[in-house]
């Protein structure tokens, strides 16, 4: 599937189209179709029962429930046991370790791990879109080529990604389409490899 991602500086306005799109902060002009269909209006709970998941760069994690327990609240929409224990398994699959610490607190894993717990968290409603908001934000630099190997996994199986990300030449050779966001809008777009082959984007933004 396709994979879009939105590069930008630090309040060009790419986690806030994130939370536009899953309904937590208005917006005030425009469509957002998902589906063909609006979904502007629509609460975030059903914006998540159409499908759409948004793993924020706060990780925001219950800290003292264990592994598990925080991964199981993902699936709070479904109601199908066999369902759930597929998702779980899928979850594993991906991240051996965390099956590994499913009984341990939040509290006592790595920030690469906690990061893990919280994209395990938003795939356990395997959603039509994952939504990933700075996954590789403060992490250590083989960390951070952790995160994005389990985000190119998840496109090679077929995942619809929305991913935002500092790492821009990472992400962009990740990337399928690649948008530049600027006070809040597109000022450039084109494939993931084409823009960092841009002499102009070079410039502006890898510094070379």
């Amino acid at each position: 599937m396709p994979m879009p991602c939105e590069v930008g500086a630090n309040g060009a306005g790419k986690s806030t189209l994130l939370r536009a799109i899953m309904g937590t902060q208005r917006a005030f002009e425009g469509q957002i179709l998902f589906s063909g269909k609006e979904i502007q209006q629509l609460r975030t709970e059903e914006i998540v029962r159409r499908g759409i998941v948004y793993v924020l760069e706060e990780k925001m994690l219950f800290r003292p429930l264990a592994v598990e327990e925080n991964l199981m609240l993902g699936a709070y929409i479904l109601a199908d046991a066999h369902r759930i224990q597929e998702n779980l398994d899928f979850v594993y699959a991906l991240f051996p370790r965390l099956k590994e610490r499913r009984l341990q607190p939040a509290s006592t894993l790595s920030g690469g791990e906690q990061q893990m717990v919280a994209i395990g968290r938003g795939l356990m409603s395997r959603p039509q879109i994952l939504m990933l908001d700075e996954p590789s934000l403060g992490l250590a630099p083989k960390l951070v080529d952790e995160v994005l190997d389990t985000v190119r996994r998840l496109k090679a199986q077929g995942m619809t990604i929305l991913l935002v990300e500092q790492n821009v030449r990472e992400a962009l050779d990740l990337a399928d389409r690649g948008y530049v966001i600027q006070t809040g809008r597109i000022v450039r777009e084109g494939g993931g490899k084409e823009l960092l082959a841009s002499d102009t984007f070079q410039q502006a933004f890898l510094g070379i």
